[in-house]
């Protein structure tokens, strides 16, 4: 008795199926099926993925959707009329039915979109071919018509879709949930269509997940879905019946309960079943790049086009001489030319070349460095020469996949890279990929503990008794419990701990939701809806993505181009600082061409000034290390990017002690001096593990790749064969003692999956140096750019104004007569300082900021108040703007805060009686006044504290920016109460803290169980954290819980999403700033 499933749910129906595809895969052959078709909801996600699993697993993979079918017009998005829609099964035969299913789907997600992904009919018939129909599930139209008005509307819409289909591939669905009522009322129904149309039935489960045992699990996440808890009614939930992936005899057994299916007929269902799956023979051609259709000079070929790039490349450099030089490009050109990359590398160089043309920052990621044509073309900016840089690690003769050439970008103008290859290669030929986020371990208890209608506390409790994997190695549920003896022992003892586990193990892994993702573009030589799925990102309207992620995109399979394009911050830092100095200093920086031996630069980074330096700031641990190594030149830098990691950062102590004599120099073989001599013998990248490998082992680069990923990935099986094989090959290749082969092979482990690939931390070390640079040299225009690049990050601005101060580099409040849009260098008392952007002011908008500073270059400086209201005549210029103006302090150089703001109705008077002299002609050509207005007087205010000062500039601006209120008592803090600073606490996750500060920010909340809960910001001169305070705390001292208190907090470090915040303990008042 054979049976195949043609409506089936993996989890990529986003939480609505709970069966991930190498389970579904698995499943359906236990049960002893040899095909199974995947019909997720309105998408493809997983098409791909369960195309290569299926063919790997000797099952035959059936590519489907189950579309959304519009009531009218797909286009139509009337409310509370076209929110409701059908369900329709729809099966790829043939490769022109994928193709087909492909246009389906990105026209319902690019034009159908409304609530859900719908088409219409006309839609179906002009993309018809190819495909099989069911008519689904209760959703279907079938189904709702028979329910709703009876056989005879039924029959026309089930002719209609065999017109549609055509008679021989539309199908009639029948499913047996006899615990759905609908369900059990629908069957009789349909075999009464299907005898009096003579259309097919075939017979289907629906599932949503593999067992029977899965189905609570299930109905959490259709709450996770719905935001909704499991004992809440009229929610959506599909308990009453079972929709796991059973087996022929399983399902037989099922259907032959339903009321007036004969024998006969039954088999017949199956029968069909085999006679769809018969008829479905999509054959993918994976694996095989496509490449854009780039255009070529005439007469000329990709290969002789790269040859001429690089050979001038070469000229421009002074490089054509050099017969070390002219052999590796040629020895370069030939791989790349018997790998028919040559298209890919021309594609990459016009990127860049358009990014060098526009002045937009640049670098590359990976082993890309290693590559000279690459050099000479311009890709990236390190010749792989000075760094011994092997151009194997990134193509080699062996390598059965192209290279990734990554490529960074300023990420404020990563979007003009995109945007010049749309324009380039067509709008409908490139769009970024899409990615896929999946429920971790943590999270996954957290959603499963309110769904359960569980406490916050206790799904916070357990998901924080679950530690963080490492990069690439994401914790799971089942290894945290053998790992942590805590939380083995809640799992043991405490039932309530062991259902949210044993739920939230089933979930974890699952998909949650579709993204865009950070880098990855896609180029196609045609429109993408003849490769890929399209649809828009999530978050953003006018930006396409693919369904399908980088793996299924690229050459391991559908073979589109996919590029790496991020954008990093640190680059617009650079380029906005170089644009400020040539605008102050009308200095000219080539920021390819600065020395890279500049004594200033080194000496800031061995002194630990490294606050906004890329790669080499923001921690305390590197800081210490650079200020130990005392670096001289980049290698120094490349290496200290390396080795701070965990595992490599072990190695760090003796490399700084060999640079300065104070450890020998020796090398654990006298081959390793060879590729050593730089590091001081020590091993500081993956790259001397794969060269260990070939020089000392007789690996070649063929096998050394397999050495390298057992080694990234740390795969026990695979580490253990390649320990063999090493250790022969020392011993046969270099006669080495079995002894003395482990020896080496034990240096390897703190690289295990940690280990930096040498051309990266290249790459990288030049761009930490030309920001170190810049930062030594132009200190000023350097963090002013930082504060420009971080602006809306309150606590990154906080502390690089400190940075600034301990720099001696003032911070200053906006000011209508200095301010521009964003924070702007400024000279005062001869002394360069910055300013803050008119923007960073709430209420005050990009018009009215640019009224100001239009007016301000055209007509000079502001003189007075009243010389600024009768030139800023703007409709944006109102009440709001005008107080927030006044209270953060831009006007503090035309009078004082508060005498302007106690005025401030007579100012916006005297304002509207200008405009209307104005308005009447009243006003010369000269901007003179003919009738003269009476002088602006201004009644007396009492001055302002400077607390209140301080209070409005946080009410404005976001923090206190003249003079924080903490400033003094931060050290009687410390002295009287013995606090840590809370800049110090965020890693001290799990422990008990002491902090002091000042309460900026309460939330009351009222939580399920109806108790009063707090969530808190407090913050000292350099940091703000979260507090979050529970009932039995806020009723100790009800009042002591409101803004602008000083307390002194003991409480417990805990995590939530990557974020510290403190579990209140215990509380001590200390003073109210008033």
């Amino acid at each position: 008795m054979k049976f195949t499933h043609l409506h089936t749910h993996s989890h990529y129906s986003l939480l609505d199926g709970l069966s991930k595809i190498d389970d579904l895969i698995s499943r359906v052959k236990e049960l002893g099926m040899d095909s199974v078709a995947l019909t997720d909801h309105g998408n493809l996600y997983g098409a791909i993925e369960f195309y290569k699993k299926a063919k790997a697993a000797g099952i035959k993979p059936i590519i489907g959707v189950e579309l959304y079918i519009a009531r009218g017009n797909h286009l139509d998005k009337r409310p509370n009329i076209d929110d409701e829609r059908y369900h329709l099964v729809v099966l790829a035969k043939n490769q022109t039915g994928y193709k087909n299913l492909i246009k389906l789907v990105s026209k319902s997600h690019l034009d159908g979109f409304y609530y859900k992904p719908r088409v219409d009919k006309d839609l179906l018939r002009q993309h018809s071919e190819g495909l099989i129909a069911l008519s689904a599930c209760l959703g279907g139209e079938i189904s709702q018509t028979l329910l709703n008005k009876g056989i005879e509307a039924a029959e026309k819409i089930a002719y209609e879709y065999q017109e549609i289909f055509g008679p021989e591939n539309y199908f009639l669905e029948l499913q047996q949930h006899p615990n759905i009522e609908d369900q059990n009322l629908v069957n009789p129904l349909i075999l009464e269509l299907a005898k009096k149309t003579k259309i097919p039935l075939v017979g289907t489960q629906d599932s949503h997940y593999l067992r029977p045992d899965d189905s609570h699990a299930h109905d959490v996440l259709l709450a996770v879905q719905t935001n909704n808890r499991t004992d809440d009614r009229d929610r959506l939930t599909m308990k009453a019946d079972d929709f796991s992936l059973t087996g022929p005899e399983e399902t037989y057994k099922k259907f032959k309960l339903i009321n007036g299916l004969t024998e006969p007929g039954l088999a017949q269902i199956f029968e069909n079943t085999q006679l769809v799956a018969g008829q479905c023979n999509v054959e993918l051609e994976l694996g095989k790049f496509i490449f854009p259709d780039f255009d070529l000079e005439q007469g000329k070929t990709a290969d002789q086009m790269l040859e001429e790039l690089t050979r001038l490349g070469a000229h421009e450099r002074g490089l054509i001489n050099n017969p070390e030089i002219e052999e590796r490009r040629l020895y370069e050109l030939k791989i790349i030319k018997d790998k028919g990359y040559a298209p890919y590398f021309l594609v990459v160089a016009d990127l860049l070349r358009f990014a060098h043309e526009r002045k937009i920052y640049t670098t590359v990621r990976g082993s890309t460095a290693g590559s000279l044509v690459a050099y000479l073309a311009d890709i990236t900016s390190v010749n792989p020469i000075d760094f011994q840089l092997p151009f194997e690690r990134f193509l080699n003769p062996y390598r059965p996949s192209a290279p990734d050439i990554d490529m960074d970008f300023a990420d404020n103008r990563r979007f003009e890279i995109i945007e010049y290859a749309k324009k380039k290669y067509g709008e409908d030929k490139v769009a970024q990929i899409g990615t896929f986020g999946t429920m971790l371990a943590r999270g996954a208890v957290r959603d499963v503990a309110r769904a359960l209608g569980k406490s916050y506390e206790t799904g916070d409790r357990i998901a924080k008794l679950i530690p963080f994997g490492s990069q690439g190695f994401p914790m799971s549920i089942s290894r945290a419990i053998k790992l942590m003896p805590e939380l083995q022992k809640v799992y043991d003892t405490e039932e309530e701990v062991r259902e949210i586990l044993d739920v939230a193990k089933k979930l974890e892994g699952t998909v949650r939701h579709v993204s865009v993702h950070a880098a990855g573009i896609v180029i196609a030589p045609k429109p993408l809806t003849e490769y890929v799925p399209i649809q828009f990102d999530p978050k953003g309207k006018d930006n396409k993505i693919t369904q399908y992620d980088m793996h299924a995109v690229g050459e391991d399979g559908i073979g589109l181009l996919k590029l790496d394009v991020l954008g990093i911050r640190n680059l617009a830092i650079l380029e906005d600082a170089v644009r400020l100095v040539k605008h102050f200093r009308d200095i000219d920086i080539d920021i390819e061409k600065i020395p890279f031996n500049d004594k200033k630069t080194f000496k800031m980074l061995a002194d630990g000034n490294t606050e906004g330096v890329f790669q080499l700031g923001g921690s305390e641990g590197i800081t210490k290390y650079l200020k130990e190594l005392k670096p001289t030149n980049v290698d120094d830098l490349n290496a200290m990017v390396a080795l701070y990691r965990p595992g490599p950062i072990n190695n760090i102590n003796e490399y700084i002690a060999r640079k300065h004599g104070k450890s020998p120099i020796k090398y654990f073989h006298p081959k390793a001096e060879k590729f050593l001599a730089k590091s001081y013998g020590v091993l500081v990248y993956q790259d001397d593990l794969i060269m260990t490998a070939l020089e000392l082992a007789g690996y070649n680069w063929e096998s050394v790749d397999k050495f390298r990923k057992a080694v990234g990935k740390k795969i026990p099986a695979e580490m253990a064969k390649q320990h063999e094989i090493f250790v022969k090959g020392c011993q046969s290749y270099s006669d080495m003692t079995k002894k003395q082969a482990e020896a080496i092979w034990n240096l390897f482990e703190p690289f295990q999956g940690y280990g930096f690939n040498k051309a990266h931390a290249a790459c990288y070390g030049r761009v930490a140096y030309q920001t170190a640079y810049m930062k030594a040299n132009f200190p000023t225009e350097y963090m002013c750019a930082i504060l420009t690049a971080e602006s809306g990050d309150t606590e990154r601005i906080s502390e690089i104004i400190t940075e600034c101060q301990r720099m001696g580099i003032s911070v200053m409040p906006p000011d209508i007569n200095e301010s521009y849009d964003t924070f702007t260098v400024v000279v005062q008392d001869e002394k360069p300082g910055i300013r803050f952007g008119l923007l960073s002011v709430k209420n005050v908008g990009e018009n009215i900021v640019k009224a100001i500073t239009q007016e301000r270059e055209t007509g000079g400086k502001f003189i007075s108040l009243e010389d600024f209201i009768s030139r800023i005549q703007h409709k944006d210029l109102n009440k709001k703007s005008m107080e927030s103006l006044v209270k953060c302090g831009a006007l503090d150089s035309l009078g004082e805060r508060n005498t302007f703001l106690y005025n401030l109705e007579d100012l916006l008077v005297y304002a509207r009686e200008i405009q209307k002299h104005k308005s009447i002609g009243q006003v010369s050509l000269f901007g003179q006044t003919e009738i003269q207005l009476p002088p602006l007087r201004l009644k007396e205010a009492p001055a302002l504290s400077k607390w209140e000062k301080a209070n409005w500039e946080k009410e404005l601006l976001g923090l206190f920016v003249s003079e924080h209120p903490m400033k003094d008592y931060q050290m009687k803090l410390k002295l009287d109460h013995g606090v840590s600073e809370i800049k110090e606490i965020f890693s001290k996750i799990g422990q008990n803290v002491k902090i002091g500060g000042l309460l900026t920010r309460i939330q009351k909340v009222i939580t399920r169980n109806n108790q009063p809960m707090i969530f808190s910001q407090i913050e000292d001169v350099n940091s703000k954290i979260e507090l979050i305070v529970f009932n039995d705390l806020i009723q100790k001292n009800p009042g002591l819980w409101q803004e602008n208190n000083i307390i002194v907090v003991k409480g417990r470090v805990n995590e939530k999403d990557g974020v510290p915040k403190i579990i209140c303990q215990e509380v001590t008042p200390v003073a109210t700033l008033s």
